[in-house]
């Protein structure tokens, strides 16, 4: 006779011949043996659904007995640790009988678990980009203003290249969350191929720089020194998206850690040699801003050596076996890559472009105002820091969810994404209006600057929330491989609200209603552009999430 259970295991009365002498030890061959310890519960043997997958330790001790039945304690299964290269990355859970929600912490946790890394490593890099920036004023204006310009021009290259990468978190987290582990390796090969492939136009671009510079207006002694850090910056592409590869595919199994060391070790690499590159210091010859340009491709070198040869060489990444056999170039799944990616990478693309010419455009209102907008927009991009870690966190949990087919945990961890992040923003926001006068005097002791920081500080706070809350829906629905609506509402919003409306704004205002804001307007605009994006964001990921509840 037998009852269900509350922990569903399967209550049996001994027959009566058998009462005297129940054998507790005895077992069917194929069997598992179970340790019964714990508070008391009717328990006898492992229904075929509860039984591990893997290797068990087997051992079996009876507490208490009455009557016919057998009254066990908790039951808890004791599992040996299988062999030490055989071990799997944290998170991955071999037994897929027992479901992955009762064995993981709660999604906030996790986010943050995976977010915390990855914004110690964003950080890094912004101080790679700051320390250029400190050295090189200290060495002469010109290759200040070549640094300037040249990391601009780069980093919109390389941030839009990189972008196309990124598709490769949301496939491997796919594949990571059906536990076809043996399909991760092949995905992870034809992305180092795309990484190559897409540096091939990111070095022509910076080799090659007079179109992009043409755009510009500059001196001719800054613009020579401008094509040769750009000529030299043009040698580190390739480690650089490489890079990135390896960088998404520890993003998309749970362990960003890694890469946070190596983005520690970058930085702190990056100033000495920098410093002595700049200023000529012992061994090494004076180049000014090149100098600058060199030092980075050293660190792009030797990040990228060193992540190959972290997963090629660490235990935990024993069970994908990256480089036991290595595959060409295949057509088709470097193409779906390049499908999901490229979206993302033109949505990239359209961030950076739009608040690149609103400082452009913002130049023509004087030195105190191009001042303060840069003042405040360095300000807000430290506050996007967490908002942006955090979507990162939310697009491998929500891409583990997919590919597990766990649909409600996948809009669960999305909606978690998008609430945390907003709390923070508010958060940020209301403490930096609160110490505004102060943390603006940090940056500058020029009152005219400061006034117009003042002004502009405010629009940023509010700026912030709708910023991180519409980055955190865009993040998960590319966790859903949904990457194409929201890149064209990027366009229309980035581009034609931002970007046009806040041109209009700035120098033209409404009528006889609204005079010219000057930068101001941009920032209302561009606000206004962010609510448009996550009003259309968010409503496409609750469709999304919901209709994949459903099963439609």
């Amino acid at each position: 006779m037998r009852n269900a259970t509350a922990s569903g295991l399967a209550v049996v009365r001994a027959p009566a011949a058998r009462r005297q002498r129940p054998a507790a030890t005895a077992r069917r061959p194929g069997a598992h043996r179970i340790r019964l310890v714990g508070r008391p519960r009717h328990c006898a043997r492992l229904p075929p659904r509860a039984r591990p997958a893997g290797p068990a330790a087997v051992g079996v001790s009876r507490t208490a007995r009455r009557g016919s039945v057998v009254r066990a304690w908790h039951l808890r299964l004791t599992a040996r640790r299988p062999p030490a290269r055989a071990r799997l990355p944290l998170g991955y859970h071999s037994t897929p009988a027992i479901p992955a929600s009762r064995h993981l912490p709660s999604v906030p946790a996790r986010l943050f678990h995976l977010a915390w890394p990855v914004l110690i490593g964003q950080l890094a890099a912004m101080g790679m980009m700051v320390s250029d920036t400190m050295l090189v004023a200290r060495y002469s204006t010109v290759d200040l203003a070549a640094v300037a310009v040249g990391s601009g021009i780069y980093v919109s290259i390389i941030f839009s290249l990189a972008g196309v990468l990124s598709a490769l978190a949301p496939t491997i987290a796919h594949l990571y969350g059906a536990k076809r582990l043996d399909d991760i390796a092949p995905e992870f090969h034809q992305g180092v191929w795309l990484a190559l492939l897409l540096a091939m136009p990111g070095v022509i671009l910076l080799c090659v720089p007079d179109p992009l510079l043409s755009l510009t207006q500059l001196a001719p002694d800054v613009e020579t020194r401008t094509r040769a850090y750009l000529q030299v910056l043009a040698f580190g592409v390739p480690p650089a998206l490489v890079y990135r590869a390896v960088f998404m595919f520890n993003q998309a199994i749970g362990r960003p850690r890694p890469m946070m060391v190596l983005s520690l070790i970058g930085t702190t690499l990056h100033v000495p040699l920098s410093w002595a590159l700049i200023h000529g210091t012992g061994p090494f010859p004076e180049l000014g801003a090149i100098g600058c340009a060199v030092s980075n491709v050293v660190v792009y070198v030797t990040g990228c050596a060193l992540g190959l040869a972290w997963i090629s060489r660490a235990a935990p990444y024993a069970p994908f076996r990256l480089f036991a056999n290595w595959q060409a170039p295949r057509i088709a799944p470097i193409r779906a890559l390049v499908r999901l990616g490229a979206p993302m990478g033109f949505s990239n693309f359209v961030e950076i472009t739009s608040f690149a010419l609103i400082a452009l455009f913002v130049g023509e209102l004087g030195a105190a105002v191009v001042a303060g907008h840069r003042v405040v927009g360095n300000l807000h991009g430290l506050m996007f820091m967490m908002p942006l870690a955090l979507g990162t966190a939310t697009l491998v949990l929500v891409g583990q969810a997919a590919g597990a087919q766990d649909w409600p945990r996948a809009r669960r961890s999305a909606l978690t994404g998008v609430a945390i992040a907003g709390a923070l923003a508010i958060a940020f926001g209301l403490a930096v209006w609160l110490a505004r006068a102060s943390i603006i005097a940090l940056y500058t002791p020029d009152p005219a600057v400061q006034a117009v920081s003042l002004g502009l500080i405010g629009y940023s706070a509010v700026f912030l929330f709708f910023d991180a809350t519409h980055t955190l829906a865009s993040f998960s629905l590319r966790g859903y491989k949904v990457s194409f609506l929201p890149m064209l509402v990027h366009v229309v919003c980035f581009w034609g609200i931002g970007l046009a409306g806040g041109w209009w704004l700035c120098f033209r205002g409404l009528g006889s209603t609204v005079a010219p804001m000057g930068a101001a307007g941009f920032w209302a605009m561009s606000t206004l552009a962010t609510v448009a994006a996550l009003l259309l964001i968010g409503g496409l990921l609750l469709k999304v999430g919901t209709a994949k509840v459903r099963g439609e």
